[in-house]
């Protein structure tokens, strides 16, 4: 993991600053008070950003938000961490990136990569984080999972040949990284992970277990990941309405149960088709005993509704309870 990095070079500029601020107009200073501000906020979340995972698991978001530019945040995904390291990610939408690159981890150090669907805001920064690997010079295969394909979705080998593909990819330059014929200095292995109402294991190393289970999206195939390393169990949601008892059995137990709060109570129509309400993520977290709960993928339609969220879930479960941010760090005690 990077070092921390270093708040004396800008102290050093801001003691400087400070000392003059009582010779500027009143306009001026309170502009360089908050310019000095966000120095400061800016060191503090890199600091912050780079110790995740240090010692233990730990789980890292990413990427808190949903498709909207408007809501500030990077779209979904997710880093596990163990003794440092990131073993895992889970989905890589859109900024997803460069949180990757705020939070210390290198794509060398990843044992593989854990798509729930190909949704935009699940997805889009994937072909960045394969391009961010060629530099780092990985050495050893990096399997890829994800659900099987429909008319509406590609499966997740269609996916990654759609990328890096060496005859029709979008960024096929890169086919080296994924074609068996050429030489690279690692290969992509994409995997296609049945749609199955009961969990099932799909990834087994030293570092940890992946089992998923199909959920419903829409008309989307669509995964939730139960990630399991040290003896510690962190269940992903994914995109979901809920229904069906999958996560339900895939979620027992968990130590560390991450729910996507995209749709407020009482919500009608489409959004209710693909997301579930707060009533429904209470009740699934009670009837799975998972010892803690954060709500992410936060979209304009439940920021600001906190207070309703976690009412409605307190109706159902009395756990821990945490709204998550870009870069938010949860070890998984």
């Amino acid at each position: 993991m990077s070092p921390e990095p270093s708040l004396e070079p800008s102290l050093q500029r801001i003691r400087g600053s400070l000392s003059r601020l009582a010779r500027l107009p009143h306009a001026v200073a309170l502009a360089t008070l908050l310019i000095i501000s966000s120095i400061i906020s800016a060191h503090s979340r890199a600091a912050a950003a780079q110790t995740c995972g240090s010692q233990g698991v730990a789980v890292q978001v990413l990427g808190s938000g949903g498709p909207e530019l408007q809501d500030k945040r990077a779209s979904s995904s997710y880093l596990v961490w163990e003794d440092g390291k990131a073993i895992a990610l889970i989905d890589a939408g859109g900024g997803s990136a460069l949180r990757f690159g705020e939070s210390g981890a290198d794509m060398s150090q990843l044992d593989a990569i854990f798509f729930t669907h190909f949704h935009v805001d699940h997805s889009a920064d994937f072909s960045a984080l394969i391009k961010s690997s060629w530099f780092e010079d990985r050495k050893r295969p990096l399997p890829i999972y994800g659900p099987e394909g429909n008319d509406f979705m590609p499966s997740a080998t269609e996916f990654v040949n759609d990328f890096f593909g060496g005859q029709h990819g979008a960024y096929r330059y890169l086919s080296e990284l994924l074609e068996p014929q050429e030489e690279g200095s690692y290969k992509m292995q994409p995997h296609n992970v049945p749609a199955s109402a009961s969990p099932i294991e799909v990834f087994r190393n030293d570092d940890l277990v992946a089992s998923a289970v199909r959920v419903i999206h829409g008309g989307v195939p669509a995964l939730a990941w139960r990630i399991e390393a040290r003896g510690k169990a962190i269940v992903f949601s994914g995109d979901t309405n809920g229904e069906g008892g999958g996560l339900v059995r895939l979620a027992m137990n968990a130590d560390l149960f991450i729910a996507h709060n995209a749709v407020p109570e009482g919500a009608t129509g489409v959004e209710r088709r693909l997301h579930m309400p707060p009533s429904v993520i209470g009740q699934i977290a009670e009837s799975a005993h998972v010892k803690s709960l954060v709500l992410s993928h936060r979209m304009l339609r439940t920021l600001g509704k906190e207070e309703q969220t976690q009412a409605e879930i307190r109706k159902r479960y009395s756990g821990p309870l945490t709204f998550a941010n870009d870069l938010d760090c949860f070890p998984v005690k």
